[in-house]
């Protein structure tokens, strides 16, 4: 697709195409190819359409950045599945967590790592993923609190530990299913670690109870 459009729908098109242009580099090699010529090559177009559609790298990373946390936010409501109860809701935000890390490795390191230490996302743009993502836990905690589920005074924080116990047991989980098995180690299975996660957030949530 040529890089000089000429309308918003083709001008749509072309951030479309570049955007998943990027998203293939990343999940084929990694972040560190995400240059302005590897995606546009890759898109079959030049690099001024990247600056047409995002400003430049910076912009184009950003794009991703939302991306995945839309999509993430995508992930855990389809995971949330009407539950009522909190404490389910709680557990199905954690599975959908894991869920979408475990099927999209490289692009949950660009947002929850810094595989390229010049990406650093603007705070209206953390801001703007927590309230995708974050949210979703807080009520879960909010109501749990109103139903004497959990004891806390403060049901962000109370989520925020509960995203921390989430996020540290899954990107852990990660690391070593992208690396050789290790012989003898417990967590040898998806099965495995599913069970591992849910242990840990039951583990946690009794410590508020």
């Amino acid at each position: 697709m040529p890089s000089d459009v000429s309308t918003p729908k083709e001008l749509g098109a072309l951030r479309q195409d570049l955007l998943d242009a990027a998203l293939r580099v990343l999940r084929e090699q990694g972040a560190l190819h995400l240059t302005l010529r590897r995606v546009a090559d890759t898109a079959g177009t030049s690099t001024m359409g990247i600056y047409t559609c995002f400003g430049g790298r910076a912009g184009l990373l950003e794009a991703i950045y939302e991306h995945g946390f839309s999509v993430l936010h995508d992930v855990m409501s389809t995971s949330l599945n009407g539950h009522a109860d909190p404490l389910v809701r709680i557990m199905a935000v954690a599975r959908g967590y894991r869920q979408f890390a475990l099927a999209d490795p490289a692009l949950y390191a660009l947002m929850f790592e810094r595989p390229l230490p010049d990406f650093d996302p603007s705070p209206r743009q953390r801001n703007d993923a927590l309230g995708l993502t974050f949210d979703l836990l807080t009520q879960a905690t909010s109501a749990a609190a109103q139903s004497g589920l959990i004891r806390s005074n403060d049901p962000v924080r109370a989520a925020y530990l509960v995203w921390t116990t989430i996020h540290g047991i899954v990107s852990i989980e990660l690391t070593c299913s992208l690396r050789s098995p290790l012989p003898g180690w417990f967590l040898d299975s998806r099965e495995e670690g599913e069970r591992v996660l849910i242990d840990g957030v039951q583990a946690l949530l009794s410590g508020l109870t």
